[in-house]
């Protein structure tokens, strides 16, 4: 059956199906244990979260599911300089977004902190908690926490945006290898090259890694359906990765404006664009990432840009404004249908039963 990959086996899950660990709040335990409890791998993403919050989290998830769940963090979590954010370049990103902050009525933020949880000390929390699954973005941990790992039994996942990165995941003794293709909504995970030069389709993606590596590989970006699951197995992947279909799902921690926006129109265009966060990411496009296009130098690194949006982020929740409110997303948010994590989870399972042996 196609359900039976080198993927179910080592996690030990009924379906290769893996739903992508948001980070920024918008992951949730009731829709990680609603996708592991129905056989699949529920995910949350954790890169914002201190040791004790990563405890607790692998605590609840614990309670909520008795099947295996992912952690994810960030490996690289701050692109501030060592000097820090200089007055010069905080003004140059007020005068750039003043308009937008007076439109909505909202006052100019003071420049935001350059602190940053410690990675290593979020590691440490996730071997204590030994969750099942641990994976990463933005890089690979060092030899020993991957040794660590090992010998706690947690599997590792790393993502990969070219096929030199996953040569380096498997080279470093990851379990598994993620695809990420440049569809895939949210942040590109790319490490060894500029995300603006590792804008492979995950379909491709996929071919170009499996050739090459022994490690199990997951399709991410693009999917969304039992044909887009059946597309990828039949190209070679062993799992798939699936984001924006679960984030627009009720059950996830997208504010309501967020999941209207993933089913409306406007979904129709999706943009690659470092203006919320300070890294590139993919999400829909509106007024703020089209007048920003070209205008890297007014952004502040992240997380600072992030932290820097994030009034206005609440300002254009609260007022109703999609057209300044980001909201991330994939380029497959047209094929959207479903609003529960259980009625999308059982017709992937469906739909791609009736589509491969």
């Amino acid at each position: 059956m196609w359900y039976n990959t080198p993927v179910t086996k080592l996690l030990g899950i009924g379906y290769p199906v893996l739903q992508g660990p948001f980070g920024g709040n918008l992951s949730t335990v009731r829709l990680a244990s609603t996708v592991s409890n129905m056989g699949g791998l529920g995910g949350h993403g954790a890169y914002t979260l201190t040791p004790a919050e990563i405890a607790e989290l692998c605590s609840e998830l614990g309670k909520a599911t008795d099947r295996p769940y992912n952690i994810n963090l960030w490996v690289s979590n701050n692109d501030v300089p060592a000097e820090g954010l200089t007055d010069a370049r905080f003004e140059e990103a007020k005068n750039f977004f003043r308009p937008f902050f007076e439109e909505l009525g909202v006052p100019l933020p003071e420049k935001p902190a350059s602190q940053v949880v410690s990675f290593e000390d979020q590691v440490q929390a996730i071997l204590d908690a030994r969750p099942p699954v641990f994976s990463f973005v933005f890089g690979i941990p060092s030899a020993d926490i991957l040794e660590q790992c090992r010998k706690r039994n947690i599997i590792t996942a790393g993502a990969a945006t070219t096929i030199d990165e996953a040569l380096a995941l498997e080279a470093a003794g990851v379990d598994l290898i993620v695809a990420s293709g440049f569809e895939a909504g949210g942040h590109r995970p790319s490490f060894l090259a500029s995300p603006g030069t590792s804008l492979v389709g995950t379909f491709v993606l996929v071919q170009q890694i499996k050739s090459r590596v022994r490690t199990p590989v997951i399709a991410a970006g693009g999917i969304a359906t039992g044909r887009g699951i059946a597309a990828a197995m039949t190209l070679g992947a062993d799992g798939v990765q699936i984001g924006t279909a679960f984030l627009a799902c009720d059950e996830s921690g997208a504010p309501p404006l967020h999941r209207e926006i993933l089913f409306s129109d406007a979904a129709r265009q999706s943009t690659l664009t470092r203006a919320f966060s300070g890294r590139m990411g993919r999400g829909v496009t509106n007024r703020i990432t089209i007048q920003t296009a070209g205008r890297e130098h007014s952004l502040l690194p992240f997380p600072l840009q992030s932290r820097f949006m994030g009034a206005l982020r609440q300002a254009a929740m609260q007022q109703k404004t999609p057209d300044l409110f980001f909201a991330w997303g994939g380029q497959i948010a047209t094929e959207l249908h479903h609003r529960k994590a259980t009625g999308l989870m059982q017709a992937l399972i469906d739909d791609t039963n009736a589509l491969l042996p």
